[in-house]
């Protein structure tokens, strides 16, 4: 039995916590000695598969400030108990006034303590930000949510972070894609994870048609290995992007099926096929040419071929 995947501490939305272990034996099918992720968001992939060297970027300073705080030990797993306790405990007597209260001291003057405080105590977990960079998620309306326990599972969170970082040679960048992608080695492996276009962006900036054509043309002329993780389709819609930029020789489109946990009531949580798009077919699968079902993504069957790479249809 597969063990359950290392779920870090910052909660982001599109976590690809389900799409780990896809990613994962992917990826290890590479000989690669640098792994590259120019949208690292919750780190929750690099953190599972555990690059010995890693490039890690994201768009969000916030993000990248925090990781970079462990990993110079400004923000360690006995700091991060001792500020959720204090704040949890005022976060109890005073309820929602208080997070507002941390949410505007962190608007003014950022850090990683308050970043974490929020990104735990806001909306069903969802991280958000307004066109300026602030934090404009509201409160969960839950003052005793940081019980001993819930405490205590984000502390060994962080702990485990600590021991990563401090065993292997990552390093953080808050940049555009387009600047960590422009000096990748055939030795390099991508993992790319952009918003996805064509739904509702309010992550920490926008994410434009242009953006998205870009990082396409960027990776099908790249040195080396990628996988790219975006939306295939819905019950309402197909991803329009998937026909237009990557229909292409040498590309390979793999499905899976889940659901994401963010919508406010159950019924708003619809089924998501994600696709993971690469530019190699891993050896296991090349070795089991006409066994098409042996590469198992799907969850549960839809309507095309399960577990299988898929021919993109022609662009219209």
């Amino acid at each position: 039995m597969t063990a359950p995947p290392f779920v870090p501490p910052l909660k982001c939305q599109g976590i690809k916590t389900k799409l780990v272990h896809d990613i994962a034996r992917l990826a290890r099918s590479s000989n690669f000695d640098r792994w590259v992720e120019p949208f690292c968001g919750s780190c929750v992939v690099p953190l599972n598969i555990q690059p010995r060297r890693a490039v890690l970027s994201d768009s969000n300073v916030h993000i990248i400030q925090f990781y970079r705080d462990i990993q110079s030990g400004r923000v360690t797993a006995g700091s991060v108990r001792e500020f959720l306790h204090d704040e949890g405990e005022k976060l109890r007597r005073a309820g929602e006034p208080h997070f507002y209260k941390v949410r505007e001291r962190f608007n003014s003057k950022p850090n990683s303590l308050d970043f974490l405080f929020l990104n735990r105590s806001c909306f069903n977990g969802v991280m958000r930000f307004n066109r300026h960079g602030t934090f404009n998620a509201p409160y969960c309306h839950k003052s005793e949510r940081f019980c001993p326990a819930y405490i205590t599972t984000i502390t060994n969170q962080v702990k485990r972070i600590e021991d990563v970082l401090a065993r292997l040679d990552w390093t953080f960048v808050a940049s555009d894609f387009r600047k960590v992608l422009s000096d990748l080695r055939p030795s390099d492996f991508v993992y790319a994870d952009p918003p996805y276009a064509g739904r509702h962006v309010d992550y920490f900036n926008s994410w434009s048609e242009a953006d998205e054509q870009d990082l396409a043309n960027i990776l099908k002329s790249s040195p080396c290995q990628f996988v790219l993780s975006t939306w295939h389709s819905n019950e309402f819609r197909e991803n329009e992007f998937l026909k237009r930029n990557w229909n292409a020789p040498g590309i390979h489109l793999f499905t899976r099926k889940h659901f994401y946990h963010v919508g406010s009531t159950e019924d708003l949580r619809h089924p998501m096929i994600e696709a993971l798009i690469t530019n190699f077919v891993e050896q296991e699968y090349a070795a089991a040419e006409n066994a098409t079902e042996q590469l198992a993504f799907m969850e549960e069957p839809v309507p095309y071929r399960a577990g299988s790479r898929e021919r993109l249809p022609e662009a219209v």
